[in-house]
């Protein structure tokens, strides 16, 4: 049976482990090895995680089957619109994708939005992230491109796309 729960402090670890096993799948034919350890890095350390819980205001969601972790999620308001909130991260282990479990990370992630009062959700996706048809499928659209220095010669390469909460229907 497939939960989903807010992660805590205490799950960081959990997050830190799936993060170094989901992303060697997601990225390795986009990235190079030493941008990809980079950034799991700088975006998955422990230390980089309870920074971005304690002091960005991340919310950390958990997704378990049968008490197994298999993905996590991590989403806050954005930092100038109070009626936009901005999805960090979304990730399922490789054996569990194509299981609608994407979905119903977004299902969970947009009800809490939409209680805190969201109009918008909006994400970064690698321009060559196949994860990009997924967020389609979902009804985001691309509003912008973006080139991100994230230091060491390394940059993100992103599409930024926005869903309209409202046009959210569960499944």
């Amino acid at each position: 049976m497939i939960s989903i729960k807010p992660a805590g402090i205490s799950d960081l670890e959990i997050i830190n482990q799936l993060a170094y096993e989901i992303w060697p799948s997601a990225y390795s034919e986009i990235l190079s090895i030493e941008q990809l350890e980079y950034m799991l890095e700088k975006f998955y350390s422990l230390s980089s995680l309870q920074h971005q819980v304690t002091f960005l205001g991340h919310q950390f969601i958990l997704v378990t089957e049968n008490d197994t972790a298999i993905g996590f999620a991590s989403f806050s308001p954005h930092k100038e619109i109070a009626s936009v909130y901005y999805l960090y991260k979304i990730y399922v282990l490789p054996q569990q994708q194509g299981k609608n479990i994407g979905k119903r990370i977004l299902d969970y992630v947009i009800d809490q939005i939409k209680i805190a009062g969201a109009t918008s959700l909006q994400l970064n996706v690698n321009r060559n992230n196949k994860a990009l048809f997924f967020y389609q499928k979902q009804g985001f659209k691309i509003i912008r491109e973006e080139d991100i220095d994230i230091d060491e010669g390394y940059f993100m390469n992103d599409y930024v796309m926005e869903l309209n909460v409202s046009d959210w229907t569960d499944l």
